[in-house]
Protein backbone atom coordinates (compact mmCIF):
# COMPACT_ATOMS: atom_id res chain seq x y z
CA UNK A 1 0.00 0.00 0.00
CA UNK A 2 1.32 3.45 -0.94
CA UNK A 3 0.76 6.40 1.33
CA UNK A 4 0.35 9.74 -0.42
CA UNK A 5 1.42 12.86 1.42
CA UNK A 6 -0.39 15.93 0.13
CA UNK A 7 1.16 19.33 0.71
CA UNK A 8 -1.16 21.33 3.01
CA UNK A 9 -1.72 24.16 0.53
CA UNK A 10 1.58 25.97 1.01
CA UNK A 11 2.52 29.10 -0.84
CA UNK A 12 6.03 29.07 -2.35
CA UNK A 13 8.75 30.04 0.07
CA UNK A 14 10.96 33.06 -0.79
CA UNK A 15 13.81 30.81 -1.86
CA UNK A 16 11.58 28.95 -4.33
CA UNK A 17 10.49 32.07 -6.22
CA UNK A 18 12.60 32.97 -9.24
CA UNK A 19 12.82 36.72 -9.78
CA UNK A 20 11.51 38.03 -13.14
CA UNK A 21 14.29 38.66 -15.61
CA UNK A 22 14.23 41.08 -18.52
CA UNK A 23 17.49 39.54 -19.67
CA UNK A 24 18.98 36.14 -19.04
CA UNK A 25 20.20 35.84 -15.45
CA UNK A 26 23.56 34.35 -14.65
CA UNK A 27 23.48 30.70 -13.72
CA UNK A 28 23.33 29.80 -10.04
CA UNK A 29 26.02 27.22 -9.51
CA UNK A 30 25.42 24.09 -7.48
CA UNK A 31 27.86 21.89 -5.62
CA UNK A 32 27.17 18.86 -7.76
CA UNK A 33 25.69 19.73 -11.18
CA UNK A 34 23.30 17.09 -12.50
CA UNK A 35 22.25 15.97 -15.95
CA UNK A 36 18.50 16.26 -16.49
CA UNK A 37 16.09 15.11 -19.18
CA UNK A 38 12.52 16.33 -19.64
CA UNK A 39 9.86 14.20 -21.28
CA UNK A 40 6.74 16.10 -22.38
CA UNK A 41 3.36 14.69 -23.33
CA UNK A 42 0.26 16.53 -24.49
CA UNK A 43 -0.37 20.13 -25.39
CA UNK A 44 1.63 23.24 -26.27
CA UNK A 45 1.05 24.57 -22.75
CA UNK A 46 2.94 21.56 -21.39
CA UNK A 47 5.78 22.27 -23.83
CA UNK A 48 5.90 25.91 -22.70
CA UNK A 49 6.05 24.86 -19.05
CA UNK A 50 8.71 22.21 -19.71
CA UNK A 51 10.97 24.85 -21.23
CA UNK A 52 10.50 27.01 -18.14
CA UNK A 53 11.56 24.08 -15.95
CA UNK A 54 14.61 23.46 -18.16
CA UNK A 55 15.60 27.12 -18.02
CA UNK A 56 15.39 27.22 -14.22
CA UNK A 57 17.36 23.99 -13.81
CA UNK A 58 20.02 25.24 -16.22
CA UNK A 59 20.38 28.44 -14.22
CA UNK A 60 20.96 26.33 -11.13
CA UNK A 61 23.96 24.86 -12.93
CA UNK A 62 22.46 21.58 -14.15
CA UNK A 63 22.87 20.38 -17.75
CA UNK A 64 20.06 19.30 -20.04
CA UNK A 65 20.53 16.06 -22.00
CA UNK A 66 18.32 14.30 -24.51
CA UNK A 67 16.14 11.31 -23.71
CA UNK A 68 18.75 8.77 -24.80
CA UNK A 69 21.67 10.16 -22.79
CA UNK A 70 22.45 9.20 -19.21
CA UNK A 71 20.56 11.44 -16.77
CA UNK A 72 20.58 12.07 -13.03
CA UNK A 73 17.06 13.52 -13.09
CA UNK A 74 14.10 12.66 -15.31
CA UNK A 75 11.10 15.00 -15.29
CA UNK A 76 7.97 13.54 -16.91
CA UNK A 77 5.38 16.21 -17.75
CA UNK A 78 2.15 14.26 -18.30
CA UNK A 79 -1.23 14.65 -19.98
CA UNK A 80 -4.61 13.25 -18.94
CA UNK A 81 -6.95 14.30 -21.74
CA UNK A 82 -7.95 10.66 -22.42
CA UNK A 83 -7.51 7.24 -20.86
CA UNK A 84 -4.95 6.58 -23.61
CA UNK A 85 -2.99 9.62 -22.43
CA UNK A 86 -2.96 8.23 -18.87
CA UNK A 87 -1.68 4.90 -20.16
CA UNK A 88 0.98 6.61 -22.26
CA UNK A 89 2.11 8.58 -19.21
CA UNK A 90 2.54 5.44 -17.10
CA UNK A 91 4.44 3.74 -19.93
CA UNK A 92 6.75 6.73 -20.31
CA UNK A 93 7.47 6.82 -16.58
CA UNK A 94 8.34 3.11 -16.52
CA UNK A 95 10.50 3.46 -19.61
CA UNK A 96 12.42 6.37 -18.04
CA UNK A 97 12.98 4.28 -14.90
CA UNK A 98 14.35 1.36 -16.96
CA UNK A 99 16.63 3.54 -19.09
CA UNK A 100 17.85 5.68 -16.20
CA UNK A 101 18.01 3.33 -13.20
CA UNK A 102 20.14 5.71 -11.11
CA UNK A 103 18.14 8.86 -11.87
CA UNK A 104 15.69 10.69 -9.68
CA UNK A 105 12.26 10.32 -11.29
CA UNK A 106 9.77 13.18 -10.87
CA UNK A 107 6.28 13.03 -12.36
CA UNK A 108 4.26 16.20 -12.93
CA UNK A 109 1.52 17.54 -15.20
CA UNK A 110 -2.18 16.85 -15.55
CA UNK A 111 -2.07 13.09 -14.88
CA UNK A 112 0.02 13.72 -11.76
CA UNK A 113 -2.52 16.30 -10.63
CA UNK A 114 -5.53 14.04 -11.17
CA UNK A 115 -4.13 10.66 -10.06
CA UNK A 116 -1.10 11.26 -7.88
CA UNK A 117 -1.58 7.90 -6.15
CA UNK A 118 -1.24 6.00 -9.42
CA UNK A 119 1.95 7.91 -10.27
CA UNK A 120 3.39 7.37 -6.77
CA UNK A 121 2.59 3.65 -6.93
CA UNK A 122 5.02 3.10 -9.81
CA UNK A 123 8.20 1.61 -8.28
CA UNK A 124 11.11 3.97 -8.84
CA UNK A 125 9.20 7.27 -8.73
CA UNK A 126 10.81 9.72 -6.28
CA UNK A 127 8.34 12.59 -6.34
CA UNK A 128 4.96 13.58 -7.78
CA UNK A 129 4.17 17.28 -8.18
CA UNK A 130 0.82 18.60 -9.40
CA UNK A 131 0.21 21.46 -11.79
CA UNK A 132 -0.22 24.12 -9.11
CA UNK A 133 3.42 23.76 -8.04
CA UNK A 134 4.86 22.56 -11.35
CA UNK A 135 6.86 25.70 -12.08
CA UNK A 136 8.29 25.60 -8.55
CA UNK A 137 9.82 22.14 -9.14
CA UNK A 138 13.44 23.31 -9.61
CA UNK A 139 13.40 24.95 -6.15
CA UNK A 140 11.59 22.00 -4.57
CA UNK A 141 14.16 19.58 -6.02
CA UNK A 142 17.31 21.19 -4.66
CA UNK A 143 17.61 18.94 -1.58
CA UNK A 144 16.49 15.88 -3.56
CA UNK A 145 19.22 16.43 -6.15
CA UNK A 146 21.74 17.01 -3.38
CA UNK A 147 20.96 13.57 -2.00
CA UNK A 148 18.87 14.61 1.00
CA UNK A 149 15.89 12.60 -0.23
CA UNK A 150 13.33 15.31 0.63
CA UNK A 151 11.65 18.13 -1.27
CA UNK A 152 12.45 21.67 -0.16
CA UNK A 153 10.25 22.95 2.62
CA UNK A 154 8.11 19.82 2.67
CA UNK A 155 7.50 17.21 5.33
CA UNK A 156 4.88 14.51 5.50
CA UNK A 157 1.73 16.47 4.81
CA UNK A 158 -1.95 15.74 4.95
CA UNK A 159 -4.17 13.29 3.16
CA UNK A 160 -7.86 14.23 3.07
CA UNK A 161 -7.19 16.58 5.99
CA UNK A 162 -5.73 13.93 8.29
CA UNK A 163 -2.08 13.72 9.30
CA UNK A 164 -0.27 10.73 7.83
CA UNK A 165 2.79 10.92 10.09
CA UNK A 166 6.32 10.40 8.80
CA UNK A 167 6.61 8.55 5.51
CA UNK A 168 9.08 5.74 4.96
CA UNK A 169 12.04 6.77 2.76
CA UNK A 170 10.83 4.47 -0.04
CA UNK A 171 7.51 6.33 -0.42
CA UNK A 172 7.50 9.09 -3.06
CA UNK A 173 6.86 12.62 -1.91
CA UNK A 174 3.62 13.99 -3.35
CA UNK A 175 2.82 17.70 -3.67
CA UNK A 176 -0.66 18.12 -5.11
CA UNK A 177 -2.63 21.20 -4.12
CA UNK A 178 -6.23 22.34 -4.40
CA UNK A 179 -6.31 25.28 -6.82
CA UNK A 180 -9.21 26.89 -4.95
CA UNK A 181 -7.04 27.54 -1.89
CA UNK A 182 -4.04 28.93 -3.75
CA UNK A 183 -3.01 32.34 -4.99
CA UNK A 184 -4.30 32.71 -8.56
CA UNK A 185 -0.82 33.52 -9.89
CA UNK A 186 0.94 30.58 -8.27
CA UNK A 187 1.09 28.40 -11.40
CA UNK A 188 1.95 31.29 -13.77
CA UNK A 189 5.59 31.73 -14.84
CA UNK A 190 7.60 34.28 -12.89
CA UNK A 191 10.28 34.88 -15.51
CA UNK A 192 10.58 35.29 -19.26
CA UNK A 193 11.52 32.30 -21.37
CA UNK A 194 14.62 32.64 -23.50
CA UNK A 195 13.86 29.98 -26.12
CA UNK A 196 12.81 26.46 -27.01
CA UNK A 197 15.31 23.65 -27.23
CA UNK A 198 15.40 22.08 -30.69
CA UNK A 199 12.31 23.90 -32.03
CA UNK A 200 11.95 26.30 -34.93
CA UNK A 201 8.71 27.72 -33.53
CA UNK A 202 8.16 29.11 -30.04
CA UNK A 203 5.04 28.73 -27.91
CA UNK A 204 3.81 31.55 -25.69
CA UNK A 205 1.17 30.74 -23.13
CA UNK A 206 -1.20 33.62 -22.42
CA UNK A 207 -3.84 31.90 -20.32
CA UNK A 208 -4.06 29.05 -17.81
CA UNK A 209 -6.97 26.89 -16.65
CA UNK A 210 -10.61 26.67 -17.67
CA UNK A 211 -13.93 27.68 -16.13
CA UNK A 212 -16.09 25.75 -18.59
CA UNK A 213 -16.32 22.20 -17.28
CA UNK A 214 -17.40 20.27 -20.38
CA UNK A 215 -19.18 17.08 -19.33
CA UNK A 216 -16.54 14.75 -20.82
CA UNK A 217 -13.46 16.66 -19.67
CA UNK A 218 -11.36 16.82 -16.50
CA UNK A 219 -8.80 19.38 -17.67
CA UNK A 220 -10.60 22.17 -15.79
CA UNK A 221 -9.95 20.13 -12.64
CA UNK A 222 -6.34 19.39 -13.60
CA UNK A 223 -5.54 23.01 -14.48
CA UNK A 224 -7.74 25.01 -12.13
CA UNK A 225 -9.75 28.15 -12.92
CA UNK A 226 -9.02 30.41 -15.86
CA UNK A 227 -6.20 32.89 -15.20
CA UNK A 228 -4.87 35.31 -17.81
CA UNK A 229 -1.25 36.41 -18.08
CA UNK A 230 -0.77 40.20 -17.82
CA UNK A 231 -0.65 41.70 -21.34
CA UNK A 232 2.61 43.55 -20.68
CA UNK A 233 4.21 40.24 -19.66
CA UNK A 234 2.95 38.51 -22.83
CA UNK A 235 4.28 41.31 -25.02
CA UNK A 236 7.65 41.21 -23.26
CA UNK A 237 7.79 37.45 -23.77
CA UNK A 238 7.13 37.71 -27.52
CA UNK A 239 9.67 40.52 -27.85
CA UNK A 240 12.29 38.42 -26.04
CA UNK A 241 11.74 35.39 -28.27
CA UNK A 242 11.86 37.59 -31.37
CA UNK A 243 15.12 39.14 -30.16
CA UNK A 244 16.50 35.62 -29.66
CA UNK A 245 15.84 34.71 -33.28
CA UNK A 246 12.44 33.01 -33.32
CA UNK A 247 10.48 33.87 -36.45
CA UNK A 248 7.19 32.22 -35.49
CA UNK A 249 5.34 32.39 -32.17
CA UNK A 250 2.27 30.29 -31.37
CA UNK A 251 -0.12 31.90 -28.90
CA UNK A 252 -1.63 29.20 -26.71
CA UNK A 253 -3.60 28.53 -23.55
CA UNK A 254 -5.87 25.95 -21.98
CA UNK A 255 -8.95 27.94 -23.06
CA UNK A 256 -7.28 30.74 -24.99
CA UNK A 257 -10.52 32.35 -26.16
CA UNK A 258 -11.36 33.23 -22.55
CA UNK A 259 -8.22 35.35 -22.28
CA UNK A 260 -8.93 38.47 -20.24
CA UNK A 261 -12.32 37.40 -18.91
CA UNK A 262 -10.83 37.59 -15.42
CA UNK A 263 -9.59 41.16 -15.97
CA UNK A 264 -13.04 42.71 -15.76
CA UNK A 265 -13.20 46.02 -17.64
CA UNK A 266 -9.57 46.89 -16.95
CA UNK A 267 -7.47 45.39 -19.75
CA UNK A 268 -4.60 47.82 -19.22
CA UNK A 269 -3.69 51.24 -20.56
CA UNK A 270 -2.90 49.98 -24.06
CA UNK A 271 -6.16 48.06 -24.43
CA UNK A 272 -9.46 49.59 -25.58
CA UNK A 273 -11.79 49.25 -22.60
CA UNK A 274 -14.86 49.37 -24.80
CA UNK A 275 -13.85 46.52 -27.11
CA UNK A 276 -14.99 43.70 -24.84
CA UNK A 277 -12.50 41.49 -26.66
CA UNK A 278 -9.24 41.29 -24.71
CA UNK A 279 -7.86 38.43 -26.83
CA UNK A 280 -8.26 40.43 -30.05
CA UNK A 281 -6.81 43.48 -28.32
CA UNK A 282 -3.80 41.46 -27.16
CA UNK A 283 -3.21 39.96 -30.60
CA UNK A 284 -3.53 43.36 -32.25
CA UNK A 285 -0.87 44.72 -29.91
CA UNK A 286 1.41 41.73 -30.45
CA UNK A 287 1.13 42.19 -34.23
CA UNK A 288 2.50 45.73 -33.89
CA UNK A 289 5.59 44.66 -31.92
CA UNK A 290 6.40 41.34 -33.57
CA UNK A 291 8.18 42.76 -36.63
CA UNK A 292 8.97 39.95 -39.06
CA UNK A 293 7.76 37.31 -36.59
CA UNK A 294 4.59 35.61 -37.73
CA UNK A 295 1.93 34.98 -35.11
CA UNK A 296 -0.17 31.84 -35.01
CA UNK A 297 -3.18 31.28 -32.78
CA UNK A 298 -3.53 27.87 -31.19
CA UNK A 299 -6.71 25.94 -30.38
CA UNK A 300 -9.84 28.07 -30.06
CA UNK A 301 -13.53 27.42 -29.46
CA UNK A 302 -15.67 28.38 -32.52
CA UNK A 303 -17.76 30.57 -30.18
CA UNK A 304 -14.65 32.72 -29.63
CA UNK A 305 -14.13 33.42 -33.34
CA UNK A 306 -15.26 37.04 -33.21
CA UNK A 307 -15.44 39.51 -36.09
CA UNK A 308 -12.40 41.28 -34.65
CA UNK A 309 -10.42 38.04 -34.73
CA UNK A 310 -11.53 37.41 -38.31
CA UNK A 311 -10.38 40.91 -39.26
CA UNK A 312 -6.92 40.21 -37.82
CA UNK A 313 -6.59 37.04 -39.90
CA UNK A 314 -7.85 38.79 -43.03
CA UNK A 315 -5.32 41.60 -42.49
CA UNK A 316 -2.44 39.14 -42.23
CA UNK A 317 -1.74 39.86 -38.56
CA UNK A 318 -2.24 36.16 -37.80
CA UNK A 319 -1.37 33.04 -39.79
CA UNK A 320 -4.28 31.93 -42.03
CA UNK A 321 -4.87 28.75 -40.02
CA UNK A 322 -6.92 27.90 -36.96
CA UNK A 323 -7.21 24.82 -34.81
CA UNK A 324 -10.81 24.48 -33.68
CA UNK A 325 -11.87 23.02 -30.36
CA UNK A 326 -14.84 21.51 -32.19
CA UNK A 327 -15.55 18.08 -30.62
CA UNK A 328 -18.86 17.56 -32.49
CA UNK A 329 -21.03 19.22 -35.12
CA UNK A 330 -24.37 17.92 -33.83
CA UNK A 331 -26.29 20.49 -31.80
CA UNK A 332 -27.81 18.06 -29.30
CA UNK A 333 -24.50 16.32 -28.63
CA UNK A 334 -22.80 19.72 -28.27
CA UNK A 335 -25.44 20.68 -25.71
CA UNK A 336 -24.92 17.44 -23.79
CA UNK A 337 -21.17 18.08 -23.89
CA UNK A 338 -21.87 21.54 -22.44
CA UNK A 339 -20.13 23.28 -25.30
CA UNK A 340 -20.55 26.97 -26.10
CA UNK A 341 -21.40 26.60 -29.81
CA UNK A 342 -24.10 24.81 -31.78
CA UNK A 343 -23.99 23.51 -35.34
CA UNK A 344 -25.44 26.68 -36.90
CA UNK A 345 -22.93 28.90 -35.08
CA UNK A 346 -20.01 26.71 -36.16
CA UNK A 347 -21.03 26.83 -39.82
CA UNK A 348 -21.74 30.58 -39.69
CA UNK A 349 -18.39 31.44 -38.08
CA UNK A 350 -16.39 29.32 -40.53
CA UNK A 351 -18.30 30.82 -43.46
CA UNK A 352 -17.39 34.30 -42.20
CA UNK A 353 -13.75 33.23 -41.94
CA UNK A 354 -13.75 31.83 -45.47
CA UNK A 355 -15.21 35.04 -46.89
CA UNK A 356 -12.53 37.13 -45.22
CA UNK A 357 -9.61 34.72 -45.72
CA UNK A 358 -10.34 32.29 -48.59
CA UNK A 359 -7.03 30.43 -48.20
CA UNK A 360 -7.47 29.77 -44.49
CA UNK A 361 -6.90 26.16 -43.43
CA UNK A 362 -8.47 24.34 -40.51
CA UNK A 363 -7.53 21.62 -38.08
CA UNK A 364 -9.82 20.53 -35.25
CA UNK A 365 -10.20 18.38 -32.15
CA UNK A 366 -13.05 15.94 -32.70
CA UNK A 367 -14.48 13.60 -30.08
CA UNK A 368 -16.44 10.61 -31.39
CA UNK A 369 -18.54 8.12 -29.48
CA UNK A 370 -19.75 10.53 -26.79
CA UNK A 371 -22.45 8.80 -24.70
CA UNK A 372 -25.87 8.83 -26.45
CA UNK A 373 -24.29 9.75 -29.82
CA UNK A 374 -26.31 8.01 -32.52
CA UNK A 375 -24.99 7.09 -35.94
CA UNK A 376 -26.98 9.94 -37.47
CA UNK A 377 -25.48 12.42 -35.01
CA UNK A 378 -22.00 11.10 -35.71
CA UNK A 379 -22.58 11.50 -39.44
CA UNK A 380 -23.35 15.18 -38.95
CA UNK A 381 -19.87 15.57 -37.50
CA UNK A 382 -18.37 13.50 -40.31
CA UNK A 383 -20.14 15.70 -42.85
CA UNK A 384 -18.82 18.82 -41.14
CA UNK A 385 -15.23 17.64 -41.64
CA UNK A 386 -16.00 17.57 -45.37
CA UNK A 387 -18.18 20.70 -45.51
CA UNK A 388 -15.83 22.89 -43.46
CA UNK A 389 -12.71 21.37 -45.06
CA UNK A 390 -11.00 20.34 -41.85
CA UNK A 391 -7.73 19.12 -43.31
CA UNK A 392 -6.22 17.93 -40.03
CA UNK A 393 -8.82 16.33 -37.74
CA UNK A 394 -7.29 15.37 -34.40
CA UNK A 395 -9.64 12.54 -33.51
CA UNK A 396 -10.28 11.15 -30.04
CA UNK A 397 -12.51 8.21 -29.26
CA UNK A 398 -14.45 8.99 -26.10
CA UNK A 399 -13.11 7.43 -22.91
CA UNK A 400 -14.90 7.84 -19.57
CA UNK A 401 -13.05 10.16 -17.18
CA UNK A 402 -13.73 9.51 -13.52
CA UNK A 403 -15.52 12.41 -11.86
CA UNK A 404 -17.13 13.78 -15.04
CA UNK A 405 -20.90 13.89 -15.71
CA UNK A 406 -20.55 11.94 -18.97
CA UNK A 407 -18.97 9.00 -17.13
CA UNK A 408 -22.12 8.69 -15.02
CA UNK A 409 -24.37 8.13 -18.03
CA UNK A 410 -25.69 4.54 -17.72
CA UNK A 411 -23.87 1.83 -19.75
CA UNK A 412 -26.82 1.20 -22.12
CA UNK A 413 -26.41 4.79 -23.37
CA UNK A 414 -22.63 4.54 -23.76
CA UNK A 415 -21.35 3.90 -27.28
CA UNK A 416 -19.56 0.51 -27.47
CA UNK A 417 -15.76 0.77 -27.71
CA UNK A 418 -15.65 -1.00 -31.09
CA UNK A 419 -18.11 1.53 -32.52
CA UNK A 420 -16.09 4.42 -31.13
CA UNK A 421 -13.04 3.02 -32.88
CA UNK A 422 -14.93 2.64 -36.17
CA UNK A 423 -16.15 6.23 -36.01
CA UNK A 424 -12.67 7.55 -35.26
CA UNK A 425 -11.29 5.70 -38.29
CA UNK A 426 -14.04 7.16 -40.49
CA UNK A 427 -13.20 10.73 -39.45
CA UNK A 428 -9.50 10.15 -40.06
CA UNK A 429 -10.27 8.79 -43.55
CA UNK A 430 -12.42 11.83 -44.32
CA UNK A 431 -9.63 14.08 -43.08
CA UNK A 432 -7.14 12.48 -45.47
CA UNK A 433 -9.51 13.05 -48.38
CA UNK A 434 -10.03 16.68 -47.39
CA UNK A 435 -6.28 17.21 -46.97
CA UNK A 436 -5.59 15.98 -50.48
CA UNK A 437 -8.36 18.15 -51.94
CA UNK A 438 -7.10 21.29 -50.20
CA UNK A 439 -3.44 20.45 -50.89
CA UNK A 440 -4.05 20.15 -54.65
CA UNK A 441 -5.15 23.77 -54.66
CA UNK A 442 -1.70 24.72 -53.33
CA UNK A 443 0.15 23.41 -56.41
CA UNK A 444 1.76 26.38 -58.13
CA UNK A 445 1.49 28.57 -55.03
CA UNK A 446 4.43 30.72 -53.99
CA UNK A 447 4.95 30.48 -50.25
CA UNK A 448 7.22 31.79 -47.55
CA UNK A 449 7.98 28.83 -45.30
CA UNK A 450 9.69 28.48 -41.95
CA UNK A 451 12.58 26.01 -42.12
CA UNK A 452 12.31 23.29 -39.47
CA UNK A 453 15.41 21.29 -40.37
CA UNK A 454 17.11 18.97 -42.77
CA UNK A 455 15.46 15.63 -43.55
CA UNK A 456 17.69 12.93 -42.10
CA UNK A 457 16.76 10.07 -44.41
CA UNK A 458 16.35 9.74 -48.15
CA UNK A 459 14.09 6.69 -47.96
CA UNK A 460 10.97 8.47 -49.19
CA UNK A 461 10.56 8.66 -52.99
CA UNK A 462 9.97 12.41 -52.82
CA UNK A 463 13.47 13.15 -51.56
CA UNK A 464 15.76 10.59 -53.16
CA UNK A 465 16.77 13.08 -55.88
CA UNK A 466 17.18 16.04 -53.51
CA UNK A 467 20.63 17.25 -52.63
CA UNK A 468 19.59 19.14 -49.50
CA UNK A 469 16.12 17.85 -48.56
CA UNK A 470 14.66 20.34 -46.12
CA UNK A 471 11.40 20.30 -44.19
CA UNK A 472 9.49 23.50 -43.50
CA UNK A 473 6.09 24.82 -42.47
CA UNK A 474 3.93 27.25 -44.42
CA UNK A 475 1.87 29.98 -42.78
CA UNK A 476 -1.28 27.96 -43.50
CA UNK A 477 0.30 25.06 -41.57
CA UNK A 478 1.00 22.82 -44.56
CA UNK A 479 4.25 20.87 -44.16
CA UNK A 480 6.60 21.52 -47.07
CA UNK A 481 9.55 19.54 -48.38
CA UNK A 482 11.97 21.31 -50.70
CA UNK A 483 15.49 20.93 -52.09
CA UNK A 484 17.50 23.78 -50.63
CA UNK A 485 20.30 25.21 -52.75
CA UNK A 486 22.50 25.00 -49.63
CA UNK A 487 21.89 23.67 -46.13
CA UNK A 488 19.16 25.96 -44.77
CA UNK A 489 19.33 27.02 -41.11
CA UNK A 490 16.40 26.01 -38.94
CA UNK A 491 14.15 28.84 -37.85
CA UNK A 492 14.66 31.01 -40.95
CA UNK A 493 12.25 31.80 -43.75
CA UNK A 494 12.67 30.49 -47.29
CA UNK A 495 10.79 31.32 -50.49
CA UNK A 496 9.45 28.28 -52.36
CA UNK A 497 7.02 27.31 -55.10
CA UNK A 498 4.83 24.23 -54.68
CA UNK A 499 5.29 21.76 -57.53
CA UNK A 500 3.61 18.51 -56.40
CA UNK A 501 2.07 16.55 -53.54
CA UNK A 502 3.93 13.98 -51.49
CA UNK A 503 2.77 11.70 -48.71
CA UNK A 504 1.19 14.22 -46.34
CA UNK A 505 3.49 16.99 -47.52
CA UNK A 506 3.74 19.64 -50.24
CA UNK A 507 6.76 19.25 -52.56
CA UNK A 508 8.36 22.54 -53.55
CA UNK A 509 11.38 24.11 -55.20
CA UNK A 510 13.30 26.97 -53.71
CA UNK A 511 12.87 30.33 -55.40
CA UNK A 512 15.57 32.91 -55.86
Amino acid sequence: MVSVAVNPLLRPSPESTVAPAAADATATTVAAPKRFAIFTLGCKVNSFESEHLAQQLSRQGHRRVDAHAAADLCLINTCTVTAAADRQARQLVRRAIRRHPSARIVVTGCYAQMDAAACAAIPGVDAVVGNARKLDIPALLRPLLAGAGELAGESAGELSGESTGELPPSVPKVVVDDFAALDRDLSLPSELLGGFDGRARAFVQVQQGCDRGCTFCIIHQARGPSRSFPPDRVCAQVEKLAANGFREVVICGVDVGSYGDDFGDDFGADFPTDSGEPLAALLRRLATIAGDVRLRLSSIDPAHITDSLIDLIAAGALCPQLHLSLQSADTLILKRMRRRANRDMIYERIAALRRAAPHLTLSADILVGFPTETDAQFRRTLAAVDDLEIAWPHVFAYSPRRGTPAARIPPPRQVPPAERKRRAAAVRAMGRAVWERVAKRRIGARLEVLVEGRVATAAAPEITAMRHPTRARAADYFPVLFDARAPAPSGQFAAVEVTALGDGVLIARQRA
